[in-house]
């Protein structure tokens, strides 16, 4: 009764030992694959791309500012939210105008002062041109007066004649006078009048020039577009940084810029270009472009714009890096698209036609010599390989693997690399 048991379980086991080199004998004939993440060497165009962000911006804007002699600090008391649409002649920004109009009041109180100042010299001048004609024309009544006296000189006295005589000559000489007086006092009183109406087109020209710091105080949209309010400098705290739009309530100093319609029909894309890079591109090639705002759909682009002279940039740490200005214009437009939006562009540095082409993450270094590890049934064959070019995504190679050949995309394990010899 005890040997039946044992005997049931030396049968199990080597059922059991049978069944596991079976397995073996099966895995070592098909060869199982490791779990090793693989990519494949395919044949087609190699293309070397340089992949840079930047920010969009529009080939030209309007921008719009608080007005220069308004005088003082404006404050903004309406203003349009930013990305709304708007039509030419619209008011976009509006500025308090208390003070100018206050300043009006006065000032139309001042043009009406110098009118009836005016009206009071030209009615005064009317009045004393009377009295001077009525004074010249009694004298010369008095001198035609004292010429037929004069001409009784056959029925006088020689005593008579002679009085005659000095009365025509006086009265002549007052005739002079009162003429000369009138001229002296018309003189006057026009060069009162002139300085008057001088005063007064003062007057005026404070009055227009007020109503138009008024006007001025309503910008009107110069066309039609979309608002993008501009940064508040002040808004950033007494160290800078941080700033926020401008907004209702604010106070902008004269010359600010407030808001801008930027021009969409040509877009640009504007970049820092590494000095690495600086050769490989040219103006006029293709690239394409992806808006982050505008997910799922690449715009066509071409560069129309790599600056001659670096920027040295000291952000990024010492010692400091060269870049290069770089422009994109784009060729598609999209409602969506608003003024700095941050997007990537991918431009297409070289081009090789109908090469073999390896992923660059499936090539390591050993030895100072490029390998990549080959699927070969269950491990990984170490191979060499010939680099004809190098870009950052894949590889052109010349010989070493061939298209359909699996590639590891991460260093096996040893055990999973089969040893030479």
């Amino acid at each position: 009764m005890k040997i039946r048991p044992s005997r049931r379980l030396f049968a199990i086991a080597g059922a059991v030992v049978v069944i596991a080199a079976a397995g073996i004998a099966i895995n070592a004939r098909t060869g199982a694959v490791p779990n090793v993440t693989t990519t494949d060497v395919t044949r087609g165009d190699f293309v070397d791309y340089i992949q840079i962000r930047g920010d969009i911006r529009p080939a030209k804007s309007i921008q719009l500012a608080a007005p220069l002699d308004a005088g003082g600090e404006l404050q903004i008391v309406k203003l349009v939210k930013n990305g709304a649409a708007v039509k030419k002649g619209e008011i976009v920004v509006e500025f308090d105008a208390t003070q100018l109009k206050q300043r009006l009041m006065e000032r139309q109180s001042e043009l009406k002062t110098a009118e009836g100042e005016i009206e009071q010299s030209l009615a005064q001048t009317k009045i004393t041109a009377e009295q001077r004609q009525t004074e010249i024309l009694k004298a010369m009544y008095d001198v035609e007066r004292a010429k037929l006296d004069l001409g009784k000189r056959e029925i006088v006295s020689r005593l008579e004649y002679e009085n005659a005589k000095l009365s025509l000559g006086d009265a002549e000489q007052r005739l002079k006078e009162i003429e000369a007086k009138s001229l002296s006092t018309a003189a006057g009183i026009e060069a009162e009048l002139t300085g008057r109406r001088r005063r007064r087109d003062k007057a005026q020209a404070d009055v227009d020039r007020t109503v138009r710091s008024i006007e001025a105080l309503r910008l009107e949209a110069p066309a039609d577009g979309t608002v993008n309010i501009l940064t508040n400098p002040r808004s950033g705290g007494p160290f800078g940084g941080g700033g926020v739009e401008f907004r209702e309530g604010d106070r902008a100093w004269a010359g600010a810029g407030i808001l801008e319609l930027p021009d969409l029909s040509s877009i640009h894309l504007e970049a820092r270009l590494d000095e690495s890079d600086r050769g490989r591109l040219k103006v006029g090639q293709a690239a394409t472009v992806k808006i982050e705002a505008v997910p799922g759909k690449e715009f066509a682009a071409k560069v129309d714009l790599i600056s001659v002279l670096a920027r040295v940039d000291f952000s990024s740490g010492w010692p400091p890096v060269r870049n290069f200005d770089l422009g994109l214009v784009l060729q598609d437009h999209d409602p969506k698209i608003r003024p700095g939006m941050t997007a990537t562009a991918r431009i297409a540095a070289d081009r090789l036609p109908n090469v073999t082409l390896v992923p660059a993450e499936a090539i390591f270094q050993k030895d100072g010599r490029p390998v990549v590890y080959r699927l070969n049934g269950s491990k990984f064959d170490e191979q060499s390989i010939e680099i004809v070019r190098r870009g950052r995504e894949q590889a052109a190679i010349s010989t070493g693997v061939e298209p359909g050949d699996k590639l590891a995309v991460r260093r096996p394990e040893p055990e999973l690399i089969r040893r030479k010899g």
